[in-house]
């Protein structure tokens, strides 16, 4: 990466390099960012391990709810099939499936949601599938983006890329490039490929796990195509959509809330900090989306205090808010906040948002990277 120097200070240069075999990486290394010590609010020993107290109640609460909205919708999408009352259910149902199996997925990659370990594995590989995902990648990936949060060359998971594309980044929410693409990495890996970034945070014993569930994944895949191909012969018509309909094709249709509610963790934010206060957005979210999102909706809390289960976030956001910025009051404001900020980074890829934080709250951490300047850039 290259540094300019505009009005005496140093700044980003636009083309960044995000892999995590680049120069970006060697620089964060060098700067103290990789694996740093990030700021954490002050909460009592005692409350917090109260709060990280995992309980297989909630969890398996939701999870019933989250399995019963899949039946109730597909059989209703089936049941109505040929009649445009058939369109709602699908609708729901690619959300249940499309959307809701990304906070499962990361919920129970924490090991969180549920205290008995096999029924956190369980759903983790249901989701992990539903999403499109290798279990074992993202298991380790995501562990890097928290170690590494939105450190450039370190964390695998940053969505925003400078120079922003942001035709590109609207395509996400219909789901088809993304869904091609986790495909085509399912499929490499099945066939024992895994690229230089997934080799720099999987362990190598971990090698052969991830080819051998990418395998179970195309398998299933591969016999949902099959069922669609022997109905099309059979003389099932549209009929023969239903398949693809119930698995798959979801990710695609289905996955707009995810998209909605997931550009919204870290955009239009600071890169290369190690305070979450920074590079992280709480936003306050209606029930029913908080269902779907499993409250990481209160994603500063999250990534401070990752072993907190999601149905303890709200107590722990109350706890603390005192020491962070104040929340985005709902979807629309989180987003005027951020599309305001990267259409601004367009440009000034320097920019981010740093809000003012409250009169309670202790000083940000800044970085010590030294292309962040430490002047308020909102």
């Amino acid at each position: 990466m290259d540094a300019l120097t505009i009005d005496g200070e140093m700044s980003r240069a636009v083309n960044r390099n995000y892999s995590l075999t680049g120069p970006e990486s060697k620089r964060a290394v060098e700067a103290g960012l990789a694996a740093a010590k990030w700021y954490h609010s002050d909460v009592p020993r005692k409350t917090m391990k109260r709060l990280m107290k995992r309980r297989d109640g909630p969890a398996a609460r939701d999870t019933a709810i989250w399995v019963v909205l899949h039946i109730l919708f597909a059989a209703g999408g089936i049941y109505f099939w040929g009649s445009w009352l058939a369109v709602p259910f699908w609708l729901a149902y690619g959300v249940i499936y499309g959307s809701a199996c990304d906070s499962r997925w990361h919920e129970c990659g924490h090991g969180t949601a549920f205290r008995t370990r096999w029924l956190n594995d369980v759903v983790y590989h249901i989701a992990s599938f539903q999403v499109m995902r290798n279990p074992v990648n993202w298991r380790w990936s995501h562990a890097r983006h928290h170690t590494d949060t939105i450190i450039v060359g370190r964390d695998p998971e940053i969505a925003w890329m400078h120079p922003l594309k942001m035709s590109l980044m609207s395509l996400k929410y219909i789901g088809i490039m993304d869904a091609w693409e986790s495909l085509k990495v399912i499929f490499r890996n099945a066939l024992g490929r895994l690229s230089s970034d997934e080799l720099d945070y999987i362990p190598e014993t971990e090698i052969p796990v991830a080819v051998f569930w990418a395998r179970v994944h195309v398998a299933i895949y591969l016999a949902t195509l099959l069922a669609t191909i022997w109905m099309l012969i059979g003389g099932y018509g549209w009929k023969s959509a239903i398949p693809i309909l119930l698995i798959g094709g979801p990710r695609i249709y289905g996955c707009w809330h995810m998209v909605m509610t997931g550009l919204l963790q870290h955009g239009g934010l600071a890169e290369d900090v190690i305070d979450h206060r920074l590079n992280s957005r709480t936003f306050y979210l209606n029930p029913v989306g908080r269902f779907i999102y499993l409250n990481m909706n209160y994603h500063i809390e999250h990534h401070m205090f990752p072993m907190v289960p999601y149905y303890a976030l709200p107590e722990l956001h109350a706890i603390i808010k005192g020491d962070l910025p104040p929340a985005n009051t709902c979807l629309y404001d989180a987003y005027r906040e951020m599309f305001a900020a990267v259409l601004r980074q367009k440009n000034d890829p320097n920019y981010y948002v740093k809000k003012v934080l409250p009169e309670t709250a202790k000083p940000y951490r800044e970085s010590l990277h030294d292309i962040v300047p430490d002047r308020v850039l909102a």
